[in-house]
């Protein structure tokens, strides 16, 4: 446990750097925790379990109603942007005090936080509304999410590295809602790299490879040693 969130924790606890990745609705930490193992990083990752058991299977970090995630989709690919989930705010405190336990844990290292699709929302709406100083994050196949709620302060993510991906043919969230959260984080000062792809709701090869150009960057020079040069040979593509 980190926090009071279970986590399942990959590599050297001396690694250089230190990587907590959210995953998405319906998931649970051990669907993506084996790409740690493959993806060639020297890193300390931290995969918390969302606090809530969704429905019909997997965790949340909020809840939703199955029946009114059925018709939301039958209607076609999704936007967040304004929703406002009501256990949204419970679940922005949970992960601050997250992202706070594995900074004390990073000490002196440099610390990514990144997620996918629901794990990514809730990571974007904890930084507008209160900053972490961190070394980068990268947010796969998401959305902004509860906008309407978001404070006016134009530059809160100045400078922080971001790494953005999103299917062109993404059924789930539509791909028109990744661009916009591309958007919105460059206006608030977030250097991004901006990662299109030929796909849907998923983590292809390409994208897992740029996620470890990405962490490999956020290593100071001195510490990289020899990465390995080959990522994932799959992708994941869980539900949101």
């Amino acid at each position: 446990m980190i926090d009071s969130l279970r986590t399942v924790v990959v590599g050297p606890s001396d690694a250089p750097l230190v990587v907590v990745m959210l995953h998405g609705f319906m998931m649970t930490p051990e669907d993506i925790s084996p790409f740690a193992r493959s993806i060639g990083v020297p890193a300390l990752w931290l995969f918390p379990e969302g606090p809530i058991a969704a429905r019909p299977v997997g965790r949340a970090w909020w809840d939703m109603d199955p029946a009114a995630r059925a018709a939301a989709l039958a209607r076609g690919a999704r936007d967040f942007a304004h929703q406002s989930p009501p256990d949204l705010p419970l679940a922005r405190t949970a992960l601050a005090k997250y992202v706070d336990a594995a900074a004390a844990l990073a000490q002196n290292r440099p610390l990514v936080v990144g997620g996918f699709s629901q794990g990514a929302m809730l990571l974007v709406d904890l930084l507008v509304h209160e900053p972490r100083p961190l070394a980068g994050i990268f947010l796969l196949s998401s959305s902004r999410v509860a906008v309407a709620a978001w404070p006016s302060a134009t530059e809160p993510l100045s400078g922080m590295p971001a790494l953005v991906s999103h299917g062109r043919t993404d059924a789930d969230l539509a791909f028109a809602s990744g661009e916009a959260l591309r958007r919105a984080l460059t206006d608030r000062g977030a250097a991004v790299t901006w990662l299109p792809f030929e796909g849907g709701h998923e983590i292809p090869l390409q994208v897992w490879r740029s996620v470890r150009k990405f962490l490999v960057a956020r290593i100071p020079p001195s510490r990289r040693g020899s990465a390995a040069s080959s990522g994932s040979s799959e992708g994941v593509t869980p539900d949101l």
